[in-house]
Order: structure tokens, then C-alpha cells, then sequence
């Protein structure tokens, strides 16, 4: 394992979530900033939304583990396609409420009261639902109502949703969802890291997996990282492990832009290799030359400009010492023939 070999106490770029690793780049502190906006606010729907791997789980974990259980009572819940009711009961269970033979009418019931105490008791309740884009209206519609629920003029409960890209679309342009639509008090989408957020992203990792310098990280390979992912933090992490690996395989004490060229081409496929055989004429026969050129089968629509150029570069720079080797073998034959060709007598 790269673990072992570059000394680190725990994978640095796992693809499960995990609070420790939050780093907050700029569109995260401005997500958590959104986030305590609507704690402070206490009442409506904060919308968080943002691509596959952006960091909307990592975010919620982040967030559970630094709200004050004394004052927020926290429940979150990854959704799936339930209707009305069964998000109902999903609450109730999140809550710790029983609703196994309980009416809807009694249910909501359980719920108001559970949630009237816990007000008296000096906590606010936040619900968190991940991938709202899965949810049905009727279960939107549900939450909405809960939302209504309260008690000397505050409301008893808050709702963060989190989705993806489409559920803000769907937000804003579905005349079912108008009701909850007004009372969005905030909205952000999670946007991918900038290239200068790179390499803090990855040395903030590294850190807190024990890194203490080794592997080095050249900023070649930090940009054409960036510029393979898009910024996309599960993305990056996918390479960045990559890279580690490859690395460690090849005992090399830095990532650089090679590295990474490498694993961005192994992960679009197999590279065929392009074997030359160059020998010399039969009288005075050479050792066979086998120049090996692998050809990477990156997909330009995927893959970022500047990484199709380091490649680019790194072929072009082992083809320029393939030639250089063969143009020295073919001088040197020439200058052993030249002796002989003096002493050959004239026709």
C-alpha cells in the first residue's frame, strides 16, 4: 500500500465521506455560511445543491460535527423516491418516534408534540434531507407542512435540502412546488474548487492523514490534477489516489506531471505500444533497437487541454531520445564501414 511506503496513517483520498477532511474552499465556506445564516434565522428551507462528488455529503458531515447538540437537535436523512407519507414516518423514526400501525393523522400529531418539547426544552430541530432531487412532490409537499408547525409564533422545525444540479432547476421552475419555493430563505450551489484551491485541498488531506512532506508535489502535477477533475473534489481524490499508488509503485519521493499523465491515460483505457525495430544492413549487422512509444487514447472531451499537453510533451521528449539513440548507432556504423570503404580498390 502507498500508506505504507510514504508513511501515512490513513488513506488521504478516500471516496468515503469524512468529516476530519473538510477543507474549506471558497464555494464550501460559502455553503457553511448560507448554513449558519439559516441556523441563526431558525425557521424555512436553506437549498444546497451541487454536482456528483462536489462535497454535498462531506459538507453535511461538517456540518453535523460542529453543531452544539445542547441548543440543535439534528436529524439527517439521505432520501429516496418515498412518497408524502413514508417521508412522514422517515422523520418520525429520525426523531425516534414510534410509527409502525400509526395513522398519518396521529403521526403528525406525535410529531408536533415531539418537536413542542423539545422547543421547551431549549433546542431547535433541524432536519437534513440528502438527495432532494429524489424526492416525489408529495414528500416535498410533507416537509413544507412541517415546516408550518409552531409554538408562540417560532417555528419548531428547520429543513436543509441537498441535492443535485437538477433539484434547483426543478425548484424554481415547477409551478407544485411555488408554496415551498417562497419559503427558500437561501440558496447556494456548490461549485468546483478553482486551480488555486488545488494543492491546499491536497496537502490539507495529506496532513490530516499523517503526511509529513513525502511524496513532494510539483505544481505541474497539482494544475493537470485540477485540470483532469475539473475541480470536482471525488474526482480528484480518484486521481490523487492514483497518483499516490503509481508513485509508491515506482518508488518515486515526488508526484510530478508525469505521474499524473500517466494515470489520467490509464484511466481511459489500456495504451497500445508502438514497438520500431531498426537494424543495420546484412555485412555489418547491429544489435536490434526496440523503441517503445506508448500513445495515450485520451478522449478530448474529458480530458483537460493542459494534460493532453504535458502528455504530448512527454512523447515527443522520449521520441527525441529514441532518435538521438538511433542516430548514434547509425553513426557508429557508418564511421566502423568508412576504414573499409577507404581500403576497398576502385572499380
Amino acid at each position: 500500500m502507498y500508506t505504507d511506503y510514504y508513511g501515512l496513517t490513513a488513506p488521504p483520498f478516500q471516496l468515503t465521506p469524512d468529516a476530519r477532511f473538510w477543507f474549506a474552499s471558497g464555494t464550501h465556506k460559502k455553503a457553511m455560511a448560507y448554513l449558519g445564516y439559516g441556523l441563526a434565522q431558525g425557521e424555512g428551507f436553506i437549498v444546497v445543491t451541487g454536482d456528483i462528488g462536489a462535497g454535498k455529503t462531506t459538507l453535511t458531515g461538517h456540518l453535523m460535527a460542529t453543531i452544539d447538540p445542547a441548543r440543535v437537535a439534528a436529524i439527517q436523512i439521505v432520501s429516496t423516491q418515498v412518497e408524502g407519507d413514508d417521508m412522514l414516518r422517515l422523520t418520525a423514526q429520525g426523531l425516534g418516534l414510534p410509527t409502525e400501525g400509526v395513522e398519518k393523522a396521529q403521526l403528525l400529531d406525535r410529531i408536533e408534540r415531539h418537536l413542542a418539547e423539545t422547543g421547551r426544552g431549549g433546542r431547535r430541530t433541524l432536519l437534513i434531507i440528502d438527495e432532494a432531487q429524489n424526492l416525489p412532490t408529495s414528500a416535498l409537499e410533507e416537509l413544507r407542512m412541517l415546516s408550518n408547525f409552531q409554538a408562540g409564533g417560532h417555528p419548531l422545525m428547520q429543513i436543509f435540502l441537498l441535492g443535485q444540479p437538477e433539484f434547483r432547476d426543478r425548484l424554481a421552475e415547477s409551478e407544485q412546488l411555488e408554496q415551498l419555493r417562497q419559503r427558500v430563505i437561501a440558496t447556494h450551489h456548490l461549485d468546483p474548487m478553482k486551480p488555486d484551491e488545488t494543492r491546499g485541498y491536497l496537502e490539507h488531506r495529506l496532513t490530516t492523514a499523517g503526511w509529513t512532506g513525502r511524496p513532494a508535489l510539483t505544481d505541474e502535477a497539482c494544475q493537470m490534477l485540477h485540470g483532469a477533475s475539473g475541480g470536482v473534489p471525488r474526482k480528484l481524490n480518484t486521481l490523487a489516489t492514483r497518483a499516490l499508488l503509481m508513485g509508491a509503485l515506482e518508488k518515486a519521493d515526488t508526484v510530478d506531471g508525469i505521474i499524473v499523465a500517466q494515470v489520467v491515460a490509464d484511466l481511459d483505457g489500456d495504451r497500445p505500444k508502438v514497438v520500431v525495430q531498426i537494424s543495420s544492413p546484412p555485412r555489418q549487422p547491429l544489435h536490434a533497437v526496440n523503441v517503445e512509444h506508448q500513445q495515450s487514447q485520451t478522449n478530448p472531451r474529458t480530458v483537460d487541454h493542459e494534460v493532453r499537453i504535458a502528455m504530448l510533451e512527454s512523447q515527443i521528449r522520449e521520441q527525441e531520445a529514441a532518435l538521438r539513440r538511433v542516430l548514434t548507432l547509425l553513426v557508429d556504423w557508418v564511421e566502423r564501414d568508412e576504414p573499409a570503404m577507404a581500403r576497398a580498390p576502385a572499380a
